[in-house]
């Protein structure tokens, strides 16, 4: 049987999500919480890794089990022993080909920034804005980001040089709510810290210490040389895994 589940959780704890020898990953946790309910060795695969500090409402994950449970049963279970900064919203049965990376359609992350840089309960959660930004010219450099591009410039160089480089992105919002700014970035998947860096670097064209048009030359230059920019990762986060 194969399940299919829906997990949150605040990333301020953990290196990431990926199972690490001299680290915690929220993975390993997860997988030591199922081995002991169904008393063997339970492998999950997610639909992808976030790196550390990065929070997620809507990361998934799936795993295949033998022994038949419910699947409010197994969402019951794992919420009663996992830590309270990892919760399950859902669990669903799937079918015998579901696999959460390769199944997937599309993701959307979003990055929060905050102007409250004297309150003490943000630091882990928004990226504090030391000055105001034009969110005007942020919104007219994201268009250079929208559509089929290789995003060589905008991931880590740590990325597997086979691994291909070409991304979709169909929705880029900038929006101001309150004291914050969220960026909200859709597609059909992103590499390594590319969420990341493009937002950095639109934060550059919203204090106006590069043009809008650098964006798209960053873009075109398919080079790890090109873009110098890049935010933490506690304003990351994993909002949703589309499949269809």
């Amino acid at each position: 049987m194969i399940f299919k589940c829906t997990v949150a959780y605040d990333g301020s704890n953990y290196a990431g999500w990926q199972k690490q020898e001299n680290a915690l990953g929220i993975q390993s946790v997860i997988e030591k919480c199922l081995s002991k309910i169904y008393k063997t060795e339970i492998d999950i695969v997610a639909s992808g890794r976030t790196d550390a500090k990065v929070h997620a409402l809507g990361q998934v994950f799936h795993f295949e089990a033998d022994e038949r449970m419910s699947s409010e049963r197994i969402q019951m279970a794992l919420n009663t022993l996992l830590p309270k900064d990892i919760r399950l919203t859902k669990v669903e049965e799937e079918q015998p080909d579901f696999h959460a990376r390769f199944s997937a359609k599309s993701k959307r992350y979003d990055y929060l920034c905050t102007y409250e840089k004297d309150n003490p309960f943000v630091y882990k959660y928004k990226t504090i804005l030391a000055r105001s930004v034009n969110v005007e010219l942020m919104k007219e450099a994201a268009q250079y980001l929208l559509g089929t591009h290789d995003f060589t410039s905008y991931c880590s160089s740590k990325i597997d040089p086979r691994k291909p480089r070409e991304k979709t992105i169909y929705r880029i919002d900038i929006l101001e709510e309150g004291k914050d700014i969220r960026f909200i970035f859709e597609g059909t998947g992103f590499l390594r810290y590319q969420v990341r860096m493009m937002t950095a670097s639109l934060l550059m064209v919203g204090q106006e210490k590069i043009e809008p048009i650098e964006i798209k030359n960053i873009l075109e230059a398919k080079s790890k040389d090109a873009c110098r920019y890049n935010v933490d990762g506690n304003g990351l986060y994993l909002m949703e895994v589309r499949y269809s």
